[in-house]
């Protein structure tokens, strides 16, 4: 009987470090392809970047048919001062709200569930 748990308890053990390695080898896998999904999403940020900075400049040269270039790209880049502004108030405003950066519900249900102990073990 004893030589039958060492066995199950072995073949356990083995059973365990086995699943272990084949979790190790998938997360190795996972991470790699997270990995090159990182890089590609990189690379499309960045020729986005150039995309937005050519489509400011094809604006800039369009107005400028009809004002001087120095009167369009100030249009412009005012424009796009008003848009940052709105957008860093909103981020502000969000930042706001998600303060303080501390899980609060959570505290305050496990300090309920520690008195709630506490008041159990004193019964």
């Amino acid at each position: 009987m004893g030589e039958l748990v060492q066995q199950a308890s072995q073949q356990l053990t083995e059973l365990v470090r086995g699943e272990m390695k084949l979790a190790q080898a998938e997360m190795r896998e996972k991470g790699k392809r997270y990995g090159k999904s990182g890089s590609l999403f990189g690379g499309a940020s960045l020729v986005g970047f150039l995309t937005l900075q050519a489509l400011v400049a094809s604006v800039i040269a369009a107005m400028a048919l009809l004002l001087p270039v120095w009167a369009a790209a100030l249009i412009v880049t005012a424009a796009l001062g008003v848009i940052a502004a709105v957008l860093a108030l909103s981020g502000k405003k969000q930042a706001g709200k998600a303060a303080p950066p501390t899980p609060q519900s959570t505290i305050e249900n496990v300090k309920a569930d520690v008195a709630e102990i506490k008041r159990s073990a004193h019964r």
